[in-house]
């Protein structure tokens, strides 16, 4: 049996390509046969910190070739001991015979792949001209979500938007040297009306982005607020919007920037336009005239992992068959 591979962080964020990833993710949900059962969702207690936290379990598998399960953890307070609030580890094994083929850390293959969801949104939502960008939140994702729309859009202006001009101007120390100019900023509305593409992920409980402050053409990119109670956009965001979703699976239950308009009657199931596997089938189109704003929900999904981890094991693999050469 072949050794099981480790797949680390540093790898993955070494050998990403944003381009090539975002292609594999297209073809992915456009291809029949990958079966993603729901998610496993679990809040648990954690006394010490007077808030629940949370296990994912998230499953899937192309019958005879691969299969692959993510298992993760948020805890939303472990900012005050300087870890990271979502945590965890991606099983990656072979469709066949079942055997493990590489563990691959969860940390950075969950930040390249959502980032990489958003990107292929954005290249059917955003109009092919933006080339300006507010990123709302400076965790993992923030640099990664900026370099994943930058991939696919002509970007030359970049906001940073976080709970301190601080840690928005390291998220910008970060970028240094990109192609684009990043600049931090102390409020939201100092230039949400002004950008093309907005994307936010944040753990807020309560909203950021106002419709009011929303202006035609504009693309809106919401991949926090993961859990029912947490929402990232208002009402009328939702109202002046065309909806997307990842997937109908989980954004119609999962997160409160669906959900809570859905329970309140502000917006019907139907209301939603479409999800990745119809826009990247072309079954359904998605942005149509430079006027609409579009707006795409991501809560994550198992087929995005599954995805993912197979293309870093092919880097991998790649690089250890050059190495042995």
């Amino acid at each position: 049996m072949e050794p099981i591979q480790f797949i680390s962080d540093h790898f993955i964020e070494e050998k990403c390509n944003f381009k090539e990833l975002i292609e594999k993710l297209r073809t992915g949900f456009s291809t029949p046969g990958i079966n993603v059962p729901m998610r496993h969702h679990h809040d648990y207690p954690n006394p010490e910190e007077g808030k629940d936290s949370t296990l994912l379990l998230m499953p899937a598998f192309q019958a005879g070739k691969d299969l692959g399960v993510k298992i993760v953890t948020v805890s939303p307070n472990n900012g005050k001991y300087d870890l990271p609030s979502i945590q965890g580890t991606y099983i990656y094994l072979d469709g066949h015979k079942g055997n493990i083929k590489a563990i691959l850390e969860a940390k950075s293959l969950t930040g390249k792949r959502t980032a990489a969801t958003s990107a292929l949104a954005s290249s059917y939502l955003s109009r092919k001209d933006a080339s300006s960008m507010l990123m709302i939140g400076t965790g993992a994702l923030a640099v990664n979500l900026i370099q994943a729309h930058a991939s696919v859009r002509p970007i030359t202006e970049v906001y940073v938007w976080g709970r301190t001009i601080e840690k928005a101007q390291l998220v910008c120390d970060a970028l240094e040297g990109s192609s684009f100019v990043c600049k931090p900023v102390s409020a939201i509305e100092e230039v949400i009306s002004q950008v093309d593409i907005i994307s936010a992920a944040t753990l807020s409980p309560v909203p950021l982005v106002f419709g009011k402050w929303l202006r035609e053409g504009q693309h809106l990119d919401l991949v926090g607020a993961y859990k029912k109670d947490m929402r990232e956009a208002d009402d009328e965001a939702v109202l002046k919007s065309s909806l997307f979703l990842d997937t109908y699976q989980g954004g119609l239950k999962e997160s409160g920037d669906i959900l809570i308009p859905l329970t309140n009657g502000i917006i019907t199931k139907e209301t939603i336009k479409a999800d990745l596997f119809e826009l990247c089938s072309n079954a359904k189109q998605g942005r149509t005239s430079d006027a609409e704003i579009t707006y795409f929900k991501s809560v994550g999904h198992a087929l995005e992992d599954l995805v993912a981890a197979g293309y870093f094991y092919e880097e991998y693999n790649n690089l250890t068959t050059q190495k042995n050469v």
